[in-house]
Protein backbone atom coordinates (compact mmCIF):
# COMPACT_ATOMS: atom_id res chain seq x y z
CA UNK A 1 0.00 0.00 0.00
CA UNK A 2 1.20 3.50 -0.78
CA UNK A 3 2.31 5.62 2.14
CA UNK A 4 0.31 8.74 1.27
CA UNK A 5 -0.63 11.41 3.84
CA UNK A 6 -4.33 10.82 3.05
CA UNK A 7 -3.97 7.12 3.82
CA UNK A 8 -2.39 8.05 7.16
CA UNK A 9 -5.28 10.39 7.94
CA UNK A 10 -7.76 7.57 7.41
CA UNK A 11 -6.01 5.07 9.65
CA UNK A 12 -4.77 7.23 12.55
CA UNK A 13 -6.86 8.28 15.55
CA UNK A 14 -8.59 11.64 15.28
CA UNK A 15 -6.11 14.46 15.79
CA UNK A 16 -5.46 18.05 14.84
CA UNK A 17 -4.77 17.14 11.20
CA UNK A 18 -8.28 15.71 10.84
CA UNK A 19 -9.84 18.88 12.21
CA UNK A 20 -7.69 20.96 9.87
CA UNK A 21 -8.80 18.88 6.88
CA UNK A 22 -12.49 19.30 7.75
CA UNK A 23 -11.92 22.99 8.36
CA UNK A 24 -10.27 23.39 4.95
CA UNK A 25 -13.19 21.62 3.25
CA UNK A 26 -15.69 23.90 5.02
CA UNK A 27 -13.69 26.99 4.11
CA UNK A 28 -13.37 26.04 0.43
CA UNK A 29 -17.06 25.11 0.17
CA UNK A 30 -18.00 28.46 1.68
CA UNK A 31 -15.68 30.39 -0.62
CA UNK A 32 -17.09 28.59 -3.66
CA UNK A 33 -20.63 29.23 -2.47
CA UNK A 34 -19.89 32.95 -2.09
CA UNK A 35 -18.26 33.14 -5.52
CA UNK A 36 -20.76 31.10 -7.53
CA UNK A 37 -24.18 31.88 -6.04
CA UNK A 38 -26.31 34.67 -7.49
CA UNK A 39 -28.83 34.49 -4.69
CA UNK A 40 -28.11 36.71 -1.68
CA UNK A 41 -29.19 34.00 0.75
CA UNK A 42 -26.75 31.56 -0.86
CA UNK A 43 -23.96 34.10 -0.43
CA UNK A 44 -24.88 34.50 3.25
CA UNK A 45 -24.76 30.72 3.70
CA UNK A 46 -21.29 30.73 2.11
CA UNK A 47 -20.14 33.38 4.58
CA UNK A 48 -21.40 31.25 7.45
CA UNK A 49 -19.50 28.21 6.12
CA UNK A 50 -16.29 30.23 5.93
CA UNK A 51 -16.76 31.47 9.48
CA UNK A 52 -17.47 27.92 10.71
CA UNK A 53 -14.29 26.70 9.03
CA UNK A 54 -12.32 29.42 10.79
CA UNK A 55 -14.00 28.52 14.10
CA UNK A 56 -12.97 24.90 13.73
CA UNK A 57 -9.38 26.07 13.23
CA UNK A 58 -9.59 28.22 16.36
CA UNK A 59 -10.94 25.30 18.37
CA UNK A 60 -8.44 22.75 17.05
CA UNK A 61 -5.34 24.88 17.32
CA UNK A 62 -6.18 27.19 20.22
CA UNK A 63 -6.80 24.36 22.65
CA UNK A 64 -3.82 22.34 21.52
CA UNK A 65 -0.92 24.68 22.19
CA UNK A 66 -0.05 26.24 25.55
CA UNK A 67 1.71 29.53 26.11
CA UNK A 68 5.36 29.58 27.08
CA UNK A 69 4.64 29.71 30.80
CA UNK A 70 2.68 26.45 30.70
CA UNK A 71 -0.07 27.94 32.88
CA UNK A 72 -2.66 28.45 30.13
CA UNK A 73 -5.93 26.55 30.28
CA UNK A 74 -6.01 26.35 26.50
CA UNK A 75 -9.17 28.44 26.20
CA UNK A 76 -7.78 30.95 23.70
CA UNK A 77 -9.22 29.12 20.70
CA UNK A 78 -12.71 28.49 22.12
CA UNK A 79 -12.97 32.11 23.28
CA UNK A 80 -12.04 33.37 19.82
CA UNK A 81 -14.58 31.00 18.28
CA UNK A 82 -17.26 32.30 20.65
CA UNK A 83 -16.42 35.85 19.62
CA UNK A 84 -16.70 34.89 15.93
CA UNK A 85 -20.07 33.20 16.56
CA UNK A 86 -21.40 36.37 18.20
CA UNK A 87 -20.17 38.48 15.28
CA UNK A 88 -21.67 36.02 12.79
CA UNK A 89 -25.06 36.25 14.50
CA UNK A 90 -24.99 40.05 14.35
CA UNK A 91 -23.84 39.95 10.72
CA UNK A 92 -26.63 37.54 9.80
CA UNK A 93 -29.29 39.73 11.43
CA UNK A 94 -28.12 42.88 9.64
CA UNK A 95 -27.62 41.11 6.31
CA UNK A 96 -31.06 39.48 6.43
CA UNK A 97 -32.64 42.86 7.16
CA UNK A 98 -30.89 44.31 4.11
CA UNK A 99 -31.95 41.34 1.95
CA UNK A 100 -35.58 41.63 3.06
CA UNK A 101 -35.58 45.37 2.34
CA UNK A 102 -34.08 44.72 -1.10
CA UNK A 103 -36.67 42.03 -1.79
CA UNK A 104 -39.51 44.37 -0.82
CA UNK A 105 -38.22 47.00 -3.26
CA UNK A 106 -37.20 44.83 -6.23
CA UNK A 107 -39.06 41.47 -5.81
CA UNK A 108 -35.77 39.64 -6.18
CA UNK A 109 -32.72 38.74 -4.10
CA UNK A 110 -30.38 38.56 -7.11
CA UNK A 111 -27.04 40.08 -6.14
CA UNK A 112 -26.46 41.36 -9.69
CA UNK A 113 -29.28 43.87 -9.18
CA UNK A 114 -27.74 45.16 -5.96
CA UNK A 115 -25.73 47.83 -7.81
CA UNK A 116 -28.83 50.03 -7.54
CA UNK A 117 -28.32 50.30 -3.76
CA UNK A 118 -25.82 53.14 -4.13
CA UNK A 119 -26.74 56.08 -1.92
Amino acid sequence: MLNLPLANLLTEPVGVAHYMAVSAVLFVCGALCMALKRNALGVLMGIELVLNGANLNFIALGSRFLRGDGQSLGLDGPLMALFVIVLAAAEAAVALAIVLNFYNNYDSVDVDRADQLQG
